[in-house]
């Protein structure tokens, strides 16, 4: 148990460790209802880290769990060696940058399977096509009757009966 301790509040895991610290702290605000799974994406584009399809928050949770899991291993792994301790230091300082890499690979990899369950925009809504552009596609529109075609955000088209023309359009 010492030596896990060790490794998670030593170097190179501490930087890693504070920011799991952070994440624990954000998905819990998440769990209480006040903040959102979503509320970065405004802010960060994870597209040019080839991290997209999902929210922000789930993709750097993933590189920060798993950048702090080849830390802390590789801190205990090296602090087994018994090699001096100016070598394991600067080894050390060298497992930083395969611990992100790495990480970072394999939270790309889990991306994209989990980008299934985040679409990009929510599906049209049937309860609203008012809002949506309009065909005609009767000679006539009238109180009593009229039929027109409605094109969604996707592409698809739906065609609606007894239409009746609004006075706004």
């Amino acid at each position: 148990m010492v030596e896990f301790v060790r490794a998670v509040a030593g170097f190179p895991a501490l930087p890693f460790t504070a920011a799991l610290v952070v994440v624990v702290g954000f998905w819990f605000l998440v769990l209480l209802g006040a903040a959102g799974h979503d509320a970065f994406d405004a802010d960060v584009d994870a597209d040019a880290l080839n991290l997209g399809g999902v929210p922000v928050s789930v993709s750097a949770t993933l590189l920060i769990v798993m950048a702090w899991l080849f830390a802390v291993t590789g801190s205990v792994l090296l602090g087994r060696t018994g090699w001096p301790d100016a070598l394991v230091h600067l080894l050390g300082a060298v497992l930083l940058v395969p611990s992100v890499l790495g990480s970072w690979r394999l939270t790309r990899a889990a991306v994209r399977p989990l980008a299934k369950l985040f679409p990009d925009e929510p599906g049209p809504s049937r309860h609203a096509p008012s809002t949506l552009t309009r065909t005609l596609r009767t000679g006539r529109v009238d109180a009593q009757a009229g039929r027109a075609q409605v094109a969604t955000r996707d592409g698809s088209t739906a065609v609606l009966s007894d239409t009746v023309l609004d006075r706004r359009g």
